[in-house]
C-alpha cells in the first residue's frame, strides 16, 4: 500500500501542470522548475561543489565520510530543455549518502538553443574528465531521471561505439527512451499520469530534435544496439505514461545479454525519487540505487 505522503507528491505535480498551461516560453518553464524544485528540503550536512567536468558545468553533491574514488555521474531531467543541478540537489544529496558515493551533476547544454546532440557531447566529454582525474571507470555509474535516463542509456551506447572503457553500470529513473512515443502506455496511463502527456513531450521532442528522426538512437536508445552495455538499474511507476519506455527498454537490453534489474513501483508516479525529502518510496527507491552503485563498483 503506498504511504499517505504519495498523495502529496501527486497533487503538487498536480497543481504543477496547471500552474504551467500558460506558460509560452522556455524560460517561464525553467524559472517555474528551479522554484517547484526549490521548496524540497536539503539534508544540511550536503556539501555542493561547482566544477568544469571537461568544458560541461557540473556540481559536486556529496555528504559527509563517502568514498572519493565512488562517482556517480548523473544526468537531471527535465525534457531537454529545462532543469540543472540546483534542481536534483534534494534526491541527489540522498543518493550519495545511501552509495557511499560523491555524485557528479552535470549541467548539460539544454534545447532549444543546444539542440541535440549536444546532451550527449557534453556527457561523454564529463565521463572522459572523469577518467583523466584518474577515477577507474569500475568506480563510475551513470545515472538520471526522464530524459536523463535516456541521455544514460545513449551514452553507454556512445561510450561503447568511441571504444571507452564502459563504466560499472547505469540506472533509469522513469527513462524517457523512445521519443517516437510508441509506447500503449501514452494511452493506458494518460489519466492517472499527473504530470506528463504525450502532448507535452511531443513539443520537447521537436525542440531536442528538429527535424532528426525521432528514432534516432543515441536520441531514443530503444532504437540502439543495446549489447555490450554494463549492468542497468531500472526503475519506473505504475501511474506514469512512460512506463512502456522503460518496460520494453529493459526488455530489449535483457535481449541482448545485459544484465538489467527492473523494478516497477506500483502506483508511483513519474520520477518520484525527486520527492526524497518527504515520499517514503522516494527514499526506498534510492536507497535500492544505492545498493545497486555499491554492488557494482566494489
Amino acid at each position: 500500500m503506498a504511504s499517505p505522503e504519495l498523495d502529496q507528491a501527486i497533487a503538487l505535480f498536480r497543481a504543477g501542470k496547471e500552474e504551467t498551461q500558460s506558460f509560452t516560453t522556455v524560460e517561464d518553464f525553467r524559472v517555474w522548475y528551479e522554484q517547484f524544485t526549490g521548496q524540497f528540503e536539503l539534508p544540511e550536512d550536503a556539501v555542493f561543489e561547482q566544477v568544469g567536468a571537461g568544458g560541461v558545468s557540473a556540481e559536486w553533491i556529496s555528504t559527509p565520510g563517502v568514498a572519493d574514488d565512488r562517482v556517480v555521474m548523473y544526468l537531471h531531467g527535465g525534457g531537454y530543455m529545462i532543469g540543472s543541478m540546483r534542481t536534483h540537489r534534494s534526491p541527489l544529496s540522498y543518493l550519495s549518502r545511501v552509495s557511499n558515493a560523491r555524485v557528479l551533476g552535470l549541467n548539460y547544454r539544454l534545447a532549444p538553443e543546444h539542440p541535440f546532440p549536444a546532451a550527449v557531447e557534453d556527457s561523454v566529454a564529463a565521463y572522459n574528465w572523469l577518467l583523466e582525474q584518474g577515477v577507474s571507470p569500475g568506480r563510475i555509474v551513470i545515472g538520471g531521471d526522464s530524459c536523463g535516463g535516456g541521455l544514460t542509456i545513449a551514452t553507454l551506447v556512445a561510450l561503447k561505439y568511441f571504444g571507452y572503457p564502459l563504466p560499472a553500470g547505469g540506472i533509469s529513473h522513469s527513462g524517457w527512451t523512445d521519443l517516437a512515443h510508441t509506447g500503449d502506455s501514452f494511452v493506458t496511463k494518460a489519466e492517472e499520469d499527473p504530470l506528463l502527456d504525450k502532448e507535452m513531450l511531443e513539443g520537447m521532442a521537436a525542440a531536442y530534435l528538429g527535424d532528426r528522426s525521432r528514432t534516432t538512437p543515441l536520441a531514443s536508445p530503444y532504437y540502439a544496439d543495446l549489447s555490450g552495455l554494463p549492468p542497468l538499474l531500472v526503475q519506473v511507476g505504475t501511474a506514469e505514461v512512460l512506463l512502456d519506455d522503460s518496460l520494453r527498454l529493459a526488455d530489449k537490453a535483457k535481449e541482448s545479454g545485459v544484465d538489467v534489474t527492473l523494478e516497477v513501483w506500483d502506483d508511483m508516479p513519474h520520477v518520484w525519487q525527486a520527492f526524497a525529502s518527504f515520499l517514503p518510496e522516494a527514499r526506498q527507491a534510492l536507497e535500492s540505487c544505492g545498493e545497486f552503485v555499491k554492488k557494482h563498483t566494489g
